[in-house]
């Protein structure tokens, strides 16, 4: 028994030869093309209508955990222990926008095409198969109008 070796080269072709390859290369592509999208909809939508209620800059929401949180106009630095939670929140709804638009436009009208398209393909197994049962009557009822003369099994020849 000889086992054909497989180089490294030959594996590394296989790999990026398979479908699902391909397809997650396009979806990267797509995605970081959409990120720019929604952070569009986030600078230009969002935080203005955040902006109606404070600052509209989500990134300068910050809160200081300890000392006085004051910044040195000379080094840039600051004294004291921010928590950046506008950031957070800022990230949070680029998620949360990106999610819903890929679920409403994207997910949920395949799942549907998806469920209509099988139920079009039970339909048509459904048909298929009462066509075979009617076929199976059609010949047992030729079996029966064949056997029916001789008097079936046990009768008069």
């Amino acid at each position: 028994m000889s086992e054909k070796k497989i180089g490294p080269l030959d594996g590394f072709k296989a790999f990026l030869t398979r479908g699902n390859v391909i397809d997650l290369a396009v979806a990267v592509v797509i995605g970081a093309a959409f990120t720019n999208v929604v952070n569009a909809v986030v600078k230009g939508i969002i935080n203005p209508v955040v902006g109606a209620f404070g600052t509209q800059d989500l990134e300068k929401y910050r809160s200081c955990l300890r000392g006085p949180c004051v910044v040195d106009p000379d080094t840039g630095r600051t004294d004291g222990i921010e928590i950046l939670w506008g950031s957070v929140l800022s990230a949070t709804l680029s998620f949360l926008i990106t999610g819903a638009v890929v679920y409403f436009l994207m997910v949920l009208p395949m799942a549907k095409y998806l469920a209509r398209r099988a139920a079009a393909q039970a339909a048509k197994e459904g048909v298929r198969e009462t066509l075979e049962v009617t076929e199976l009557e059609v010949l047992k009822e030729i079996r029966d109008a064949l056997v029916a003369p001789r008097g079936g099994p046990g009768g008069p020849a």
